[in-house]
């Protein structure tokens, strides 16, 4: 029952410190600065996608095509889950240009918390696998995986304010998802045997989230801004969102 309480407090403790990071962050961000931060945004979850999640994905499973197949069936249901929300917007409102603020009345903000929450369900389950094993190995995968959430979370963050949320629903709507990673502990802490030979395609349907508000709602929106300086700015911060993946993902990693 104490490794139970490791894990508990292990998955309470990395929620509130790594979207207490990232909020502090985000916080500080003022509003007109949102646009160009939402490159970082952009490359934070490429960066999470292609050099995290992708090669984990591929390493850890017995069965590559069903993974893809995931990954291919979670951007084609992601896709219907923003016509959806497309449809409830436009029944409510009319059929009228969205051009308020810039933003998209929260689609893109809504499908990345669906995302982050399978993400971290499975962050749940690899730290009550790691605790099971042993504490200080479920204390050292704990502490890497707080580490890899902060920049995803700040990008988390950049969307969910660039969606039409406000600061404190961004935060409690990240909150929320970072209770996911309880309820993957405890299902993995009573379930284990049956549910870690599905860690990939779980993880595949957060690979597919983050994969297509990048490309599908994020990235578009940074092309209307076609200005040299803003174009420029685009690239800095979609390589440092990239770079900050990568440096956490080598020092924790090192080859």
């Amino acid at each position: 029952m104490h490794v139970l309480v490791y894990i508990i407090a292990a998955c309470l403790l990395g929620s509130v410190l790594s979207i207490g990071i990232a909020a502090a962050v985000a916080f500080r961000v003022q509003t007109r600065w949102i646009p160009t931060l939402v490159s970082y945004a952009v490359g934070a979850l490429l960066g999470a996608v292609f050099l995290d999640l992708l090669p984990h994905m591929f390493e850890t499973t017995k069965h590559p095509a069903r993974v893809a197949g995931f990954i291919l069936c979670g951007i084609l249901v992601f896709f219907v889950l923003e016509k959806v929300l497309l449809w409830r917007h436009h029944h409510d409102h009319g059929e009228v240009a969205d051009t308020h603020a810039g933003h998209d009345h929260g689609r893109s903000g809504y499908m990345i918390v669906v995302g982050d929450s399978f993400h971290n369900f499975t962050d749940g389950v690899i730290i009550a696998a790691a605790f099971v094993a042993d504490v200080k190995l479920g204390a050292v995968t704990a502490l890497a995986i707080i580490a890899h959430e902060i920049p995803q979370e700040i990008g988390d963050f950049l969307v969910l304010l660039h969606s039409g949320f406000s600061r404190a629903r961004a935060l409690m709507l990240n909150a929320v998802s970072g209770l996911a990673t309880v309820v993957g502990a405890l299902v993995g802490y009573l379930m284990l045997a049956s549910i870690k030979d599905w860690i990939p395609e779980i993880l595949a349907i957060a690979a597919a989230s983050m994969l297509y508000v990048a490309v599908a709602d994020l990235i578009p929106g940074l092309h209307k801004r076609t200005a040299l300086r803003e174009s420029l700015g685009q690239i800095a911060f979609i390589a440092l969102g990239i770079g900050s993946i990568y440096l956490i993902h080598a020092l924790l990693h090192p080859e």
